[in-house]
Order: C-alpha cells, then structure tokens, then sequence
C-alpha cells in the first residue's frame, strides 16, 4: 500500500487556490444577477428602460433581442464547461454597450467605460474559477 505525504505547503496551496476559486464563483454569481437583471430589464420593459433605450437610438424590439442574446450568453457563461465561451459572448454584448454610450456621448468614466470595468471584472472571476486562463492570456506558463 502506497501513501504520499502531503507537505505543509502542498496544504497552503490547495487553501490558497480553494479559496481563489471560492471567490471567483461569488463574484460571478454577483455579475450574474447585474446581467440577469439588465436581461429583466430589456425583456419586460419598464419606462425607465424604454426611455433609456430610445436615448441610445434603439428600439424596443432591438431591445429584446438584445436581452434573449445576453440570456443565451449568461447560461453558456454558467455553465462550467462552457464558461469562456460565454464570457467571450458576454465581452462582445460588453463591446456593443461601450459603442452605443460612446455614439450617446455618455460620460466616459462613470457610463461608457461601465461596460469595460465590468468585463475586466468578469475576466477577473474567470481567472479565479480557472487559474489555467492565466497561461492562455500569457500571464503564467502552462
């Protein structure tokens, strides 16, 4: 019978990636609920959404479908197995909001860079749940 010794930092390093994952699986249940409830928003409508989505020269009907395309993108992004695909539906969603803000002449800070902040965000929780990420963006060697 063969028993391998685990080492002190053989434990550290288990607690440390255990714990990384933990977070990155929090983070994106919170960036889920923001986009499950924009998805809310452009499916169901409501006045303040409608005048918003006027304001960025869309329409309501354009307004759904943008809504079923980030549902289809948030269930592939939460699905373990699919989650960079998602996330990389979910960037290009990200893309088109920073275009429309900008076309708007929203301000840049606080409402044309959101969509940015929050896709680094989501790559972020990616990251966490998926260490391995790192070496596909050249941050670590495989």
């Amino acid at each position: 019978m063969t028993t391998t010794a685990t080492t002190p930092a053989d434990t550290t390093t288990t607690t440390r990636r255990s714990r990384a994952h933990t977070i990155g699986v929090v983070l994106s249940m919170l960036l889920g609920a923001f986009l499950l409830f924009d998805i809310l928003g452009k499916l169901f409508q409501p006045e303040s959404v409608v005048e918003g989505t006027e304001k960025l020269g869309f329409s309501t009907t354009q307004a759904t479908v943008m809504g079923i395309v980030l549902a289809g993108c948030l269930v592939v992004w939460a699905i373990p197995r699919t989650a960079v695909l998602g996330a990389i539906g979910i960037t290009a969603y990200l893309g088109g909001a920073v275009t429309a803000n900008w076309n708007d002449d929203a301000p840049l800070v606080s409402t044309t860079l959101f969509a940015v902040y929050f896709g680094v965000a989501l790559w972020i929780a990616m990251v966490l749940r998926r260490p391995a990420l790192l070496a596909v963006f050249g941050l670590r060697k495989s």
